[in-house]
């Protein structure tokens, strides 16, 4: 059979513990469809994997390919994988176990969807996990309802750029701070407050929200409370919130981690196939330039996402 070309590392590190290899990728199983990646999108859970930081991967997952969202095109079904057929363009979440940094990989049908026509595949690969983070921290735990406002913080990167563009689909109010550089990226996304985290407080300009979605944690998160209305809530990708203080202040407060939604995400290309979002890549690396891609979201500050054109 012939061998695929993927990037793994065998031990934890920092970009250099990258490595290519080319091995055969097993066959789909049941539920399973085998995708040819045409582009996977880089995520900050890639570089935390990297780097033995995230607590689901351990040494006993190594040697390991990074990659946890992906774009292509359906080469083999499973037994009972009947969503898809061979040649269909799909896109979606690779579980825990990585894979997406890859030329092949095997994907549960649940978890795919067919891509956004309006899109290529880099363009694709770049919304699966940012996207279904956003919209399941605004809508299945932020419970936001039209006519209601929300506060993101980071509106600028992966998720927060989805964030802005999905709750104004929602007829929200969209409150957001970013960086002096990106005030205008955000305007553009639709924000109806850009505030300038730099040179503002958003204590200042935020008042009343009825969720806070915290994609910055730390000193933000905490200078966040006062700003929920009684019976608001504060979702939050970060380290978990005090409970303590939710209670307090009256409001919900949780922290959450995405997960693979294949109907859900069908949702999301319907809004991209209607123009009512888009996704922004900065730039896009080879397959091979996996490491350099990565090193780059791991310094911060990157601009919608970074995306790996494979085939």
């Amino acid at each position: 059979m012939p061998k695929t070309k993927m990037m793994r590392f065998n031990r934890f590190g920092d970009k250099d513990v990258l490595y290519v290899e080319e091995l055969v990728v097993s066959q789909p199983d049941a539920g399973q469809v085998l995708v040819q990646v045409h582009a996977a999108s880089i995520n900050p859970v890639d570089y935390k994997i990297r780097s033995g930081l995230y607590p689901a991967v351990k040494e006993d997952r190594l040697p390991y390919t990074p990659g946890r969202d992906v774009s292509g095109v359906v080469v083999a079904c499973g037994a009972q994988a009947t969503r898809f057929s061979v040649g269909d363009a799909v896109f979606g979440i690779v579980d825990i176990h990585g894979g997406g940094y890859s030329q092949q990989i095997a994907i549960a049908q649940a978890a795919l969807a067919a891509k956004p026509i309006a899109l290529d595949h880099v363009h694709a690969a770049a919304i699966p996990l940012a996207g279904q983070t956003a919209w399941q921290g605004l809508f299945r735990y932020g419970r936001l309802q039209a006519g209601q406002s929300v506060l993101i913080h980071g509106g600028s990167g992966g998720v927060g750029h989805f964030a802005i563009q999905f709750a104004k689909a929602k007829d929200a109010r969209v409150l957001t701070t970013v960086s002096t550089a990106n005030i205008g990226f955000a305007g553009r996304l639709g924000a109806d407050v850009v505030i300038d985290y730099q040179t503002e407080r958003f204590e200042d300009l935020a008042r009343d929200v009825d969720l806070v979605f915290d994609l910055i944690g730390s000193d933000t998160r905490e200078r966040s409370w006062g700003l929920l209305r009684k019976g608001g809530v504060l979702v939050t990708t970060r380290d978990a919130p005090s409970q303590d203080t939710a209670e307090k202040i009256g409001v919900r407060a949780l922290r959450f981690t995405v997960e693979a939604d294949g109907a859900e995400l069908a949702g999301i290309a319907d809004l991209v196939n209607t123009g009512k979002a888009k996704a922004h890549v900065e730039r896009t690396f080879d397959l091979d330039a996996a490491a350099e891609a990565l090193a780059l979201v791991e310094q911060g500050h990157a601009v919608g996402k970074i995306v790996l054109a494979v085939v």
